[in-house]
This record gives structure tokens, C-alpha cells and sequence, in this order.
């Protein structure tokens, strides 16, 4: 039997344009595509026709050969998939030129319903998240914390098949066992979740009375978590498993626990280290001595040499927090700030009085370094 000739089978003159043959085929395409046509063997065999006819006069230099020589160009063995007349033209190519991009398969699959259904009964339960306050000191140390969550667990019952024992779960009749049906939109037929069956494929003949058929009800939970050491505002701890159960049968999801560090009265975390500011009186800055100060371990001694000023900052090393991957420790930092009296007794302010004129402050109250630069700018 001769073949068709391929303007044709496309409806379109000899003389069309590249547009022309790409809007044509794409207007056969949607009215013999099988999705829309189940079952009728004609329009399959159309469809590959007209997608036989595209593959070669899409491309320039084979609608030339075809012009010229006509079908016998092309009967010596098949160029197959990628472009031949004995071969079957991927139906994504039209779209992916027409819309452009590599991922308009989508949109041929919105169209045609095209893609996989999401059959088979059984699905992943979702995963949990779980937001958890900790102290600094937990943070740092470690600790074991329970924590209650309410989640989709599996049903007892029925075991999570969703069925009462003794029955069974069947094909679903509306789809098919396919998980999706086609709904007519103008000319256009979309693949849409079964309402029926909820996208699984099946149904249970008896679906049990405690949950629903669903193979899982909602419950309390509780676990105990282990807090590392180290840890800080937005680490993620996860708990396989102790998400929501899987839907009829399927594998539980995983619980993540995002965690929360308190804010310390006393220190701030900067990474692994601490930082902290401490009140010192002006005597003690002025003689130097030793105080004790906090860290998360407990008192250490920090030295404050004689003359320290202002704003000084000391560091005690391996002090800090720990790091979270590695064994190392990282510091604290303390900065002092000098408390000034507020008020003196008459004796206090005499003997003050009597140490300004020994360091010769009475007459030069302001420093020596600024008092430089000052005199340099009225000069």
C-alpha cells in the first residue's frame, strides 16, 4: 500500500512555513493523541503517522529529500526515535519547541495527562517538625529531653491496611487502579487524582470503623531525644521514623526536631565562643588583683593587671562552647567596664582629692594624649 503523503496527512501545503507545519501538527496531535483516544487502534495509527510526517518535515534538509525523491528517500532501514520516517516521533518534541524549554514535557503531560499515577495503595507518611526551647547550659552540656507531639500513627486495628480484619483491600472501579482519572477540559483531557480512591489505585470492601479506612488515626507521642553537645539556634535533629505513619501500609516519615537556645542573662554566643561584660570597680583597675568571674563550668579566676582600662578585654581559652563537630572548645571573652562612684562620703572624697593632687590631676584633669591633640588644634 502506497504511503500517505505527508503534507497530507498534515493538511498543509507544499509551500507552508516551519510555524505552519508545527501548528498543524500540533492541532493533529491533540485530536489523535491515544490518551484521548483509548482503545481506538485507528487514531493511534494516525498519530503515528502525522508524527512520522513531522519528524521529516520539520527538519530542513529531509523535507528537501522528501520534495525531491519522496517516500523512497526514506525506506532503506528506519532512522528510528531520533528522526526517522520508520521510527516514532516523541511526542514531548512538538511542546518543548512550540513553549520552549527542556521543561515543557510538562505541559504536554497537563494536556494529554501524561507522567506517572500515583497508584499502588500504599504511601509515605509526611515528615514533623518539632520546635524545642533548650537552655545555654543544655546546649553546652548535652541532655536527654522527652517531648510529646500528636501525629498520625498506625491504626492499631486494622494493622494500617485501612480494612477490618478480614477484609480486603480491591482495584479501585473508577480508575482503574491507576490512581488518576481524565476529566475533559474544552478539547483538552487532563488527568486528575480519582476522587474515589484518593489517588491510591484501591479501596478496602470494609473499611475500618477506627479510622475511616485511612489505616491511621491521630494520637499522642512521646520519644526521648538525645540533645548533643554543642548544638545552636536552627541545628535540625532528626528521628527516623516518628514522623506521620505511612498511608495504608506505607513507611513512616521522619520527625525533625529544630532547636531553640534561650537567651542567657549573662552571656552571649558568638559561634563557639562566649562573650561577657563585667562591672569592675576603679580601684581595683587602677591597683590590679584578681576576681572571680562566671563561665558555664562554674567560677574562674581571671587576673585584672594594674592600670587596666576601660573596655579591656580578657579571654579565657577553652572556656566557650563546644563545637558541634569536632572536640575542641571555643573561648570566652570578657570585657570589663569600670564602675565610677556615684556618690563619696566626706572622707572618700577628701583622700581622692589628696590622690588627684599626688598624681598632679588636680591641675591637668583631662589626658595627657588628648590634651596634645586639643592644644595642637587651637594652635
Amino acid at each position: 500500500m502506497a504511503k500517505e503523503d505527508y503534507y497530507d496527512l498534515l493538511g498543509i501545503s507544499k509551500d507552508a512555513s516551519a510555524e505552519d507545519i508545527k501548528k498543524a501538527y500540533r492541532k493533529k496531535a491533540v485530536q489523535y493523541h491515544p490518551d484521548k483516544n483509548q482503545g481506538k487502534k485507528d487514531a493511534e495509527e494516525m498519530f503515528k503517522k502525522i508524527s512520522e510526517a513531522y519528524e521529516i518535515l520539520k527538519d530542513s534538509d529531509k523535507r528537501a529529500t522528501y520534495d525531491r525523491y519522496g517516500h523512497a528517500a526514506f525506506q532503506r532501514g528506519g532512522m528510528g526515535r531520533q528522526g526517522g520516517a520508520g521510527g516514532f516521533h516523541d511526542p514531548f518534541d512538538i511542546f518543548r519547541e512550540v513553549f520552549g524549554g527542556a521543561g515543557s514535557g510538562n505541559i504536554f503531560e497537563e494536556f494529554f495527562g501524561g507522567g506517572e499515577s500515583s497508584r499502588g495503595g500504599s504511601r509515605r507518611g509526611s515528615d514533623l517538625r518539632y520546635d524545642l526551647e533548650i537552655t545555654l547550659g543544655e546546649a553546652a552540656n548535652g541532655a536527654e529531653k522527652q517531648i510529646s507531639f500528636r501525629r498520625a500513627a498506625t491504626c492499631e486495628n486494622c494493622r494500617g491496611s485501612g480494612a477490618t480484619p478480614g477484609s480486603k483491600a480491591v482495584t479501585c472501579t473508577s480508575c482503574g487502579g491507576h490512581g488518576q482519572v481524565m476529566s475533559q477540559r474544552g478539547f483538552f483531557s487532563v488527568r486528575q487524582t480519582c476522587p474515589t480512591c484518593s489517588g491510591q489505585g484501591v479501596r478496602v470492601e470494609n473499611p475500618c470503623k477506627h479510622c475511616s479506612g485511612e489505616g491511621r488515626i491521630s494520637k499522642n507521642s512521646q520519644i526521648k531525644l538525645r540533645i548533643p553537645k554543642g548544638v545552636d539556634t536552627g541545628s535540625k535533629l532528626r528521628s527516623a521514623g516518628n514522623g506521620e505513619a505511612g498511608i495504608m501500609g506505607g513507611t513512616s516519615g521522619d520527625l525533625y526536631v529544630v532547636i531553640h537556645v534561650k537567651e542567657h542573662e549573662i552571656f552571649e554566643r558568638h559561634g563557639d565562643d562566649l562573650f561577657c561584660e563585667i562591672p569592675i570597680k576603679f580601684t581595683l583597675a587602677a591597683i590590679g588583683g584578681a576576681i572571680d568571674v562566671p563561665s558555664l563550668g562554674g567560677k574562674v579566676s581571671l587576673k585584672i593587671p594594674s592600670g587596666t582600662q576601660s573596655g579591656t578585654t580578657f579571654r579565657l581559652r577553652g572556656h566557650g562552647m563546644p563545637n558541634l563537630r569536632g572536640n575542641r572548645k571555643g573561648d570566652q571573652l570578657i570585657r570589663v567596664q569600670i564602675e565610677v562612684p556615684t556618690k563619696l562620703n566626706s572622707d572618700q572624697r577628701a583622700k581622692l582629692e589628696e590622690f588627684a593632687i599626688a598624681c598632679g590631676d588636680a591641675d591637668n584633669p583631662v589626658g595627657a594624649s588628648f590634651f596634645e591633640k586639643a592644644k595642637r588644634f587651637f594652635d
